[in-house]
């Protein structure tokens, strides 16, 4: 998608002659039916800079300033401009305002910002997020508790003049099959999701999570959440997305709600038939070789994890798709001699290439930690397959450029994102449901 042509006035430049942003963002929001907010101002100039020239006297040297390069001009590529009358009939040109709620690495709201909204901004109380989530998304992040957003803050974010959309996943860990999560104060986040979304009254709001929600508890707080939704005027649907079904190359499967007070909404319409679906050759193949515990030149991402002997030799007699069972007795780790672990056929194993990724994991980066073996080089994946097998881009930045990158760190926010393809087919539904409900 081709960015957005930005006219610079006359009156827009400063002493230097050089494009005055603020004055820009001003002259973008003239048409604004209500006071424009500092917070608001700053980042649509943020997204004006998006749209002009990169200067060419990059501070960064070395690898990271061809890594910073390519980030600077991948996320140029995806400053949108929406089809149809919806496009022609917003500022900017934009779908929809977009506030993220527990953002994470900003993968939910990429999604929304490659399919033509302004992302507003994002909340989480993970301060080692504001990065990769401010970096990638142009939007200002904010360190700060969801149970104690104000919702009067959240109504100050959104852009005047464009459809309201608040989207977010809890934190799922209290809802996973690995966690009953009955003493997991976690849960209790989702209440305070409904809160908010009743205070604020978006047109729009959206929640991935993991299919067990819908049981949990047996079904007390999801049917809580739906009801809160419902009493508040919004018609929800809801749907389990089977993540290859959208072209991830990854067999995951997400819980994903719409809510919406303009009509029934839409939901996501898969893209791929079995026979179709993206692959883990589609997706890293063409990756740069690396041995374990190596780190690519050009790309600080690209690094696997080191391994120890004993750990080489079993995976130099993995092969994709197999297990531990085809081991040599002598290979096979204590736990797994027991009668309790020979059930757990899915770690230690290698991919295949010939089809999608087992669910990408936060400790994804370890051999043992699953079947996230290369599928021919001895080594686990690198942070960055896992997180092109979460469908980032492969630009997306993670570390400020010169900062080490901590595997255990990055694993976190890739394995814990939604899949930035599922968030896409999200963002279609939402984007056809507003150029229908409100033209």
């Amino acid at each position: 998608m081709a960015p957005c042509k930005t006219g610079v006035a006359t009156g827009d430049r400063n002493d230097a002659g050089k494009p005055h942003l603020d004055a820009i963002a001003r002259r973008r929001l003239s048409d604004a039916a209500a006071p424009v907010s500092p917070r608001l101002l700053a980042t649509v100039a943020r997204r004006e800079a998006s749209s002009l020239p990169v200067a060419p006297n990059n501070p960064v040297k070395g690898p990271d300033a061809l890594f910073m390069s390519r980030v600077m001009e991948g996320n140029r590529d995806v400053v949108p401009v929406a089809a149809g009358g919806l496009g022609r009939s917003r500022p900017g040109g934009y779908a929809g305002a977009v506030v993220d709620l527990f953002c994470g690495a900003g993968a939910l709201s990429h999604g929304f910002l490659q399919e033509g909204f302004l992302i507003a901004g994002g909340y989480d109380i993970d301060e080692s997020c504001r990065f990769p989530f401010e970096a990638n998304n142009h939007a200002p992040f904010v360190r700060q508790d969801v149970a104690a957003i104000d919702p009067e803050k959240i109504i100050g974010e959104f852009t005047p003049t464009l459809p309201r959309i608040l989207i977010g996943c809890a934190p799922c860990q209290p809802f996973s099959m690995y966690s009953q999560g009955r003493d997991d104060p976690k849960w209790q986040l989702l209440p305070e999701f409904s809160r908010l979304i009743v205070d604020v009254e978006p047109d729009v709001v959206t929640m991935e999570n993991v299919p067990r929600l819908v049981r949990f508890q047996d079904r007390k707080i999801f049917d809580a959440f739906v009801n809160t939704l419902e009493n508040a005027g919004y018609i929800v649907r809801y749907t389990i997305a089977r993540c290859p079904d959208f072209g991830v190359p990854q067999d995951r499967k997400r819980l994903v709600l719409i809510g919406s007070r303009h009509g029934e909404p839409m939901l996501p319409r898969p893209t791929h038939a079995p026979n179709r679906y993206s692959t883990v050759s589609d997706a890293i193949r063409g990756m740069p070789p690396l041995a374990a515990g190596e780190t690519d030149a050009t790309d600080r991402l690209h690094r696997s994890s080191r391994m120890s002997e004993r750990n080489l030799e079993r995976i130099r007699v993995s092969r994709p798709g197999r297990s531990w069972h085809d081991w040599p007795p002598g290979l096979v780790t204590e736990c797994h001699r027991k009668p309790t672990g020979k059930g757990y056929s899915g770690v230690y194993g290698r991919m295949r290439w010939d089809r999608p990724s087992p669910t990408i994991t936060t400790q994804f980066y370890g051999f043992g930690n699953g079947r996230f073996g290369h599928p021919e080089q001895d080594r686990a994946l690198s942070l960055r397959e896992g997180a092109i097998l979460q469908t980032f881009p492969p630009n997306y930045a993670f570390v400020p450029p010169g900062k080490p990158i901590y595997l255990k760190n990055v694993g976190r926010m890739i394995g814990n994102a939604v899949p930035v393809g599922l968030a896409r087919a999200i963002a279609r539904a939402i984007r056809e449901h507003l150029e229908e409900k409100i033209p």
